[in-house]
């Protein structure tokens, strides 16, 4: 008995220690595992989703992001006036034939839910409208509709957009807009010539318009101001209690119509070139408008190489170009060949709006693999995609980028026209797409990590990888004077400390 006894204790002795109760999971792991159970649940996704914090919106136009409904009350306010027989607002007179007073015209619901119709693409994924109106043509006609209660509002519009995204979780936007300064500007150059040698045509159309810009730039710089100014009183910004609006940090893209004739394309772009070198708001260039347009079509090239010639002179402008938005049957086949890869390696681009048409591209394979390595973002717009291009679900390309390890920042594009918002394409993300929690939060920081905001990363590599030295400890002195002087680190670092408290109130919930 006693050596028995001793055996035990001898074993016991050298056994090794009694494994203990598995690790409790990380927050990001319990908020994984709880998207999982609900992703099958919209009403809870939507929930979970909207107090999720997004990062940044990188492809926002100015006027799509306003709602039909803020577009009406203004122009109630401002004396504007409703077209009865094809409906869109209008200026003054309001008792001309086929006008009436936008003022309450909230009273008359079927005129109202017309003009609803008329501004957005409400209820197009739903069959709803005619159906013998495209997606496309459906959404590009609602610009003209509305662009007598914008054209003065530029005020009101940018406290809208940053209402909404501050409701959506997102910290940054960069919104695309344009200016009559500049637009004026581009109809002055007239109908120049680009029959000569282009770089020459180039030069000699900049060296015309170099003594125009200083007074254009000036312009428009007190333009955004003013815009800015009324912003921030619509917000209280500067009152104890500031709308959340406020807090958002937002900067410019300027953006360029393709659909011009080509010397005043090239004349916006070089005004946006040189107003971004004198505005630090202004943090890149931007070309849109329909690219399935005959125009577009047809100077598509030109376009390219206008900005890639440019882009050497003006080296610290980012490039945000419109790009694939695009799809088989919308154009011939060879339309669809080149767009994304020539706005990469003739242009420049550092990032890609759309990229819908990848698969068609020339050499395809070959194109994902150089926008993987040299980092080249794609701002992905389902919603967007699924109304102009009916391009959705697994037809869609965002899978295909992913796996190839292109970056990708979902977007709104124009969620007024759209009739959705940022919460609302993380959710097709999940549903359509199949992302996970990992994978959005991955998204949320590149959107920060490949936006144009000035100064260093936070990270020393990929978004969420190692931290830069002065960083690792974000409570430190040495992090605190890098925030300070890095506007994309900062916005990363409150991204980080926003998405900590998101996981650990998972927690407890």
């Amino acid at each position: 008995m006693r050596i028995a006894t001793g055996l035990i204790v001898l074993l016991l002795a050298l056994a090794p220690p009694a494994i203990g109760r598995p690790a409790a999971p990380s927050a990001e792991a319990r908020t994984a595992a709880l998207l999982d159970r609900i992703a099958a649940s919209p009403p809870r996704l939507r929930m979970f989703l909207q107090a999720m914090p997004k990062g940044a919106d990188l492809h926002n136009h100015g006027g799509g992001s306003i709602y039909a409904e803020d577009f009406l009350a203004w122009a109630a306010a401002d004396g504007l006036c409703i077209a009865t027989d094809r409906p869109r607002i209008v200026d003054p007179p309001c008792d001309a034939p086929n006008r009436v007073p936008a003022a309450g015209l909230e009273r008359n619901y079927p005129r109202y839910s017309t003009m609803i119709d008329a501004l957005s693409t409400r209820g197009f994924e739903a069959g709803v409208g005619d159906p013998t109106v495209s997606g496309y043509d459906r959404f590009f006609a609602t610009f003209e509709r509305f662009f007598s209660a914008s054209a003065d509002n530029g005020g009101r519009m940018l406290a809208a957009t940053r209402e909404q995204a501050a409701a959506d979780r997102v910290g940054y936007v960069e919104l695309g807009v344009g200016s009559r300064d500049g637009m004026m500007l581009a109809v002055r150059m007239g109908a120049a010539s680009f029959e000569t040698r282009e770089a020459d045509a180039f030069a000699e159309l900049l060296a015309r318009m170099a003594p125009l810009l200083p007074a254009g730039i000036a312009a428009t710089r007190a333009t955004f101001d003013h815009y800015e100014a009324d912003s921030a009183t619509i917000g209280r910004c500067a009152s104890a209690k500031p709308q959340p609006g406020c807090a958002l940090r937002m900067r410019y893209l300027y953006t360029a119509i393709r659909t011009q004739p080509p010397a005043q394309v090239f004349a916006q772009l070089a005004f946006g070139f040189a107003l971004a070198e004198a505005d630090p708001r202004f943090v890149g260039i931007n070309i849109a408008a329909p690219e399935h347009d005959p125009v577009a079509v047809r100077d598509y090239g030109l376009h390219m190489r206008m900005i890639g010639w440019l882009a050497q002179r003006f080296p610290r402008v980012g490039l945000s170009l419109h790009a694939g938005e695009l799809t088989l049957g919308l154009v011939p086949p060879r339309d669809l060949r080149f767009h994304i890869g020539d706005a990469v390696t003739v242009a420049g681009a550092r990032r890609i709006g759309h990229g819908v048409d990848i698969a068609y591209e020339t050499d395809a394979a070959g194109l994902l693999k150089r926008m993987a390595r040299d980092r080249i973002a794609v701002e992905i717009n389902l919603t967007s995609n699924a109304v102009i291009l009916g391009v959705k679900g697994p037809a869609h390309p965002l899978s295909l980028y992913r796996e190839a390890g292109v970056p990708v920042a979902l977007s709104t594009d124009d969620e007024g026209v759209s009739r959705s918002d940022m919460t609302n394409e993380y959710m097709r993300a999940v549903a359509e797409q199949g992302l996970r929690y990992r994978d959005l939060k991955q998204i949320a920081r590149d959107s920060v990590q490949y936006s144009f905001l000035p100064g260093s990363s936070l990270w020393k590599d990929r978004a969420g990888g190692l931290k830069f030295a002065d960083c690792v400890s974000v409570t430190s002195s040495s992090c605190a004077a890098f925030l300070a002087m890095n506007s994309k680190a900062a916005v990363q670092a409150q991204l980080e400390k926003d998405l900590a408290s998101f996981e650990a109130r998972q927690l407890h919930d």
